[in-house]
């Protein structure tokens, strides 16, 4: 293709050829130039239509925006209404955590409204009208003070369960030698050595020379000696004025000052002291006082030998 230019001014005329290739990448490039120019005329006269208020321009600007602000309401409306269905499950659920705080109240012995426990309120109510943005946020706001209202109550309860824990775990529960029958129990008894009524202040678990013997509680041991009578002794205190003794023993593990805890391991059986035969003579004293540790025993488990009974054989007795 042959494309001649003629200048009348000048009087010359300029001839270019043009190939099929040339010919498309000029028509291309004369296609995107009309194009640019095109798009910014349009830009150009639209922005200068919408911030004059031309008529037609105008209108067209406010259903662009009016629709796109209908799309961005929508959109808003439909995550609202999600959010608020999971705020009111949260508070449901929250309900439950309320009940379930009342029942474990209950079993750590702490009334409700020492912890100032309010009553539980409903979710939001989604029919009959749209939930707005501020009574969704109004909500949050009263399910995050709830929510640190239930964990408050919850740690005080946690606190008092842990605390009635420590009590039982310092209370002489636990038989101190295991699998072993009972001698002479606690009261008024024969003395095997001299013969008279006296008091039996304690158990007498008959058994091998180098049993273990067990912590009956956790606690402090206060006292850890040789006794005349009652041989190698170990006193452990367990707090409220409440001390447990294990006399005669053949060998002990333990030295004054050493906290132990329930069921460790704090000397063996033997017979040193005033003692007739290898056994652990227990005794529970209260405020110095000796009590039946066979009340203390039988309010933790099982004894074995139908509630401790009392062997007919005096053997092993103090």
């Amino acid at each position: 293709m042959q494309v001649i230019i003629t200048d009348a001014r000048l009087s010359k005329s300029r001839a270019f050829n043009l190939s099929g290739a040339k010919l498309l990448l000029s028509l291309l490039g004369l296609s995107v130039a009309l194009m640019l120019v095109s798009a910014g005329l349009y830009h150009w006269v639209f922005l200068k239509g919408a911030r004059e208020g031309w008529p037609i321009i105008g209108s067209l600007v406010r259903l662009v925006v009016k629709d796109e602000f209908a799309q961005r309401d929508r959109y808003l409306r439909e995550n609202i209404e999600v959010l608020a269905k999971k705020l009111g499950e949260m508070q449901a659920k929250m309900l439950q955590l309320e009940s379930l705080g009342e029942r474990v109240s209950g079993l750590a012995g702490v009334n409700p409204s020492e912890i100032k426990l309010k009553p539980g309120q409903g979710g939001l109510l989604l029919e009959g009208r749209p939930i707005t943005l501020e009574e969704l946020d109004a909500g949050l706001d009263a399910l995050d003070v709830l929510a640190t209202q239930r964990s408050d109550a919850m740690t005080v309860m946690e606190s008092r369960l842990f605390e009635q824990k420590i009590k039982k775990m310092m209370v002489p529960t636990q038989i101190p030698v295991q699998n072993a029958s009972l001698g002479s129990v606690f009261g008024w008894r024969i003395d095997p050595i001299t013969g008279r009524s006296a008091l039996h202040t304690g158990l007498d678990f008959p058994a091998e020379t180098g049993t273990p013997i067990y912590s009956a509680a956790g606690g402090m041991v206060v006292t850890e000696e040789f006794h005349f009578q009652y041989g190698n002794m170990i006193e452990v205190d367990h707090g409220n004025n409440l001390i447990t003794r294990y006399a005669h023993a053949s060998r002990v593990m333990v030295k004054k000052g050493d906290l132990i805890k329930r069921g460790q391991k704090i000397a063996e059986v033997g017979t040193s002291g005033r003692s007739t035969g290898p056994h652990l003579h227990f005794e529970v004293l209260v405020q110095g006082v000796p009590q039946d540790p066979q009340k203390f025993l039988n309010a933790g488990r099982a004894i074995p030998g139908a509630q401790m009974a009392q062997s007919k054989a005096p053997i092993a007795q103090r």
